[in-house]
């Protein structure tokens, strides 16, 4: 009797091409789904081919802002992972266009190709919040349930890996710098969670080992604040810097004109952003809406996974001593 073989459902994953994205992309071919990976430019995502087998990743042309080119790639899937976000607007890139607009349309789509979705947000999201930034996320989430009642949303914390522009950026920074500011005074509350760990909890999603209807918030296992998190960094690399609180009045100033560049380090956006706490809430730990409470059981701690990747910051790279205390695995 001739076996007949099954052909792996198809996951359309928009912002495949970014930092979560890759790993997701990763978690996703390892399960064996086929991954359309839709982005704004994929001639520059051919670093995904090699997470995959030969045709099993394939990148598509898409934009959130035209809503064609999303019906046009999500058309066959099985399920739809939306990762796009913005920290920063710039030209025709709003957070409307991309945070509210975008996660309708990538909603509607993925409805009318009876597709599951799955969302990642942001932690944080909130309607009343005094961040641009974090309403246009809330309100995307409010769309996204309108359409797909059943989706399931993720609000991860600052995520941190290989690629991330948190850590990387201020360990670029203290490689040059002999001071490191500390927005506020540093006291804002984080709970950086592993990219690693968002990419298995929405792999699970798309598995469907997820209940869908409700926003989980992803934090690993440490509660942070911006100090800690900077003294973890420059442990990490090895090196000892000034850590010199900035009052919020001196960031919105520096935050006016810096905001003005091309690619910002800094908008008053985000030192709006910075006066909320980015912890995960009593009410998510209590309900299990947490990694713990979708199976992901012993997400990573920054001290594990830093030195394993922020080691290019250190004076002598790869071949500097380090104490026993920071040694890697």
């Amino acid at each position: 009797m001739t076996e007949i073989l099954q052909t792996p459902e198809l996951v359309v994953v928009f912002g495949g091409s970014g930092f979560v994205g890759r790993h997701v992309v990763r978690a996703l071919a390892k399960r064996g789904y086929r991954v359309r990976v839709a982005c704004r430019r994929p001639d520059l995502a051919g670093h995904l081919q090699p997470l995959g087998n030969v045709g099993q990743i394939q990148p598509v042309q898409a934009n959130l802002r035209v809503r064609w080119s999303v019906d046009r790639a999500v058309r066959d899937a099985d399920h739809v992972v939306n990762l796009v976000g913005i920290l920063h607007q710039g030209g025709r890139q709003t957070f409307n266009a991309v945070h509210e607009f975008g996660a309708r349309a990538v909603a509607e789509a993925a409805r009318g190709a009876g597709a599951g979705l799955t969302h990642v947000s942001a932690l944080g999201a909130d309607l009343d919040a005094e961040s641009a930034y974090a309403r246009s996320k809330a309100r995307g989430e409010k769309a996204v349930l309108e359409t797909v009642p059943d989706a399931v949303i993720y609000r991860p914390s600052i995520a941190f890996g290989p690629e991330d522009g948190f850590f990387n950026r201020f360990a670029a920074m203290a490689r040059v710098s002999p001071v490191l500011p500390l927005i506020g005074g540093g006291g804002t509350k984080f709970q950086p969670v592993y990219v690693g760990d968002i990419a298995e909890a929405v792999a699970r999603s798309v598995d469907g080992a997820v209940e869908g209807g409700r926003a989980y918030e992803l934090g690993g296992p440490q509660v942070l604040t911006f100090r800690e998190c900077m003294e973890e960094l420059l442990a990490a690399i090895g090196r000892k810097r000034l850590l010199v609180p900035v009052p919020w009045w001196l960031a919105n100033l520096k935050a006016s004109v810096l905001g003005l560049l091309p690619n910002p380090p800094l908008t008053r956006d985000q030192v709006a952003q910075l006066r909320a706490h980015n912890v995960v809430s009593d009410a998510a730990e209590k309900e299990g809406r947490t990694l713990a409470g979708i199976g992901v059981r012993a997400p990573q701690a920054i001290g594990t996974i830093l030195p394993s990747y922020l080691w290019r910051f250190r004076a002598a790279g790869q071949f500097q001593r380090m104490p026993s205390g920071n040694a890697e695995a």
